[in-house]
């Protein structure tokens, strides 16, 4: 009588959980998206149909199936399935899984698929303990992660998986998944009289940011909160979607890998002149709530590393724009933030300055033991000047254009160059300066 009571709960979960849980697909050919992976002929469709699963780390943003995924090639490798969640699994239900695993291959002959959503959350004593189990193949680990696994997951265990990572749904994934859930008379909404415009769907499918959940998430709360019309028939508009969402949060972890790509795609925004692209990535950095003065610290490094001596100002221009952010705070100090990184677009580049001082680094470093020479040393007492302290040191004012053939650097390194101005901006001047200076040494 238990297991009918059972069964019937979990019938009724299924009709009442949310239009996303419904509409998970339940085959690899329901599956959309992550084709270079699941498509005919690929990695994980050849490992499918063969079964012959391996342990995997599915790396990805949200929505885009990692779960669905370990679901699919447990059932349809006939695998033992158990599904855990880092956020409240610890090394008992690890120890447990594996306990279970293998009384299952003892008894059964059937393999056993481990699932850890969210395994970035796990410590390494954690990690540690289902090592072995996946070492020795009692275990096939499949992980999913939102995060880098290179930060996130221990070498060793690493070393036992193929890390996948999922990319997020295209805009035509997305709209097919709406389609999908409106016209499923099972698990979708097909029961409801629904007619939602095109238009609708192609703008729920751009702003869901490639991820289903949110797409389906969004769609039920739009059909639930739409009035029937006087024909009984509830007809969902763009602004019906745009009610429904409030507000799209966006795709972006200011914490985790999207927050370096993104400062990463405004800095090579600027090296490359673009400012329309620096501004875009500006305002999606600043949209998350990414910490200005965190943006503005990046765009100074900008200024000395891409721009430097071809336009000295952007240094003092992204200094003030620092400045500004600090003071006058949100909203304000953006639009500093946007004055700066379209000065930088749009300024000289040079990396001569940054590429020289590493030379010099090098350079000290491998030398870092050398003596000054002598003739540049300080000699502010008199047994100093008796050991030869500044001796024959010329004083650069006293020759014409303050212009003095003396070597600076120590013996062991002497005639190095390191700072080799280019042709663009101020250092096409500073180049020929410094030409000149050389001609007149030698």
């Amino acid at each position: 009588m238990s297991d009918l009571f059972n069964q019937q709960a979990d019938q009724q979960l299924q009709r009442e959980a949310p239009l996303a849980a419904r509409m998970r697909p339940r085959t690899l050919e329901e599956f959309l998206g992550q084709q270079e992976m699941v498509g005919k002929g690929r990695l994980l469709y050849n490992a499918i149909e063969q079964d012959t699963p391996f342990s995997m780390i599915l790396w990805g943003p949200p929505g885009t199936g990692k779960t669905t995924l370990a679901t699919i090639i447990a059932h349809r490798t006939h695998s033992h399935y158990i599904p855990l969640s880092a956020v409240n699994a610890g090394v008992k239900d690890l120890h447990k899984a594996a306990a279970d695993a293998r009384e299952r291959l003892g008894m059964q002959r059937q393999r056993t698929i481990l699932f850890i959503d969210e395994i970035h959350r796990f410590n390494k004593a954690q990690q540690d303990a289902v090592l072995p189990h996946v070492e020795n193949g009692m275990l096939t680990l499949i992980g999913a992660t939102t995060e880098n696994p290179s930060f996130e997951v221990i070498a060793a265990l690493l070393s036992r998986c193929r890390v996948l990572r999922l990319k997020a749904l295209d805009n035509d994934d997305i709209y097919t998944i709406i389609q999908r859930a409106l016209t499923d008379e099972e698990r979708g909404l097909a029961d409801r009289e629904i007619e939602m415009e095109d238009e609708a769907i192609k703008y729920l499918a751009s702003v869901a940011g490639g991820d289903a959940r949110v797409a389906l998430n969004t769609l039920e709360v739009t059909a639930t909160t739409t009035q029937r019309g006087d024909d009984g028939i509830i007809r969902l508009s763009v602004q019906a979607v745009e009610a429904a969402m409030q507000h799209k949060a966006p795709q972006y972890d200011k914490s985790g890998d999207w927050h370096y790509d993104a400062i990463s795609a405004l800095h090579k925004s600027v090296r490359d002149s673009d400012p329309d692209g620096a501004l875009y990535w500006l305002a999606r950095m600043i949209i998350a709530g990414d910490d200005p003065l965190y943006i503005a610290r990046r765009v100074i490094r900008m200024a000395v590393e891409d721009i430097g001596m071809a336009d000295p100002y952007a240094l003092t221009l992204t200094t003030s724009a620092q400045q500004a952010v600090h003071f006058v705070g949100q909203p304000e100090g953006d639009l500093a933030l946007a004055h700066a990184v379209v000065y930088l677009a749009t300024a000289p580049k040079s990396n001569a300055v940054y590429t020289a001082f590493a030379k010099a680094q090098q350079d000290a470093e491998r030398t870092s033991h050398d003596p000054v020479p002598i003739h540049l040393r300080n000699a502010p007492t008199k047994l100093m000047k008796e050991m030869g302290h500044g001796k024959d040191y010329k004083y650069a004012h006293d020759y014409d254009n303050a212009v003095v053939d003396q070597e600076h650097l120590p013996e062991s390194i002497r005639g190095h160059r390191y700072y080799e101005p280019t042709s663009r901006g101020r250092e096409e001047k500073i180049r020929a300066w410094l030409e000149k200076i050389r001609s007149t040494k030698q």
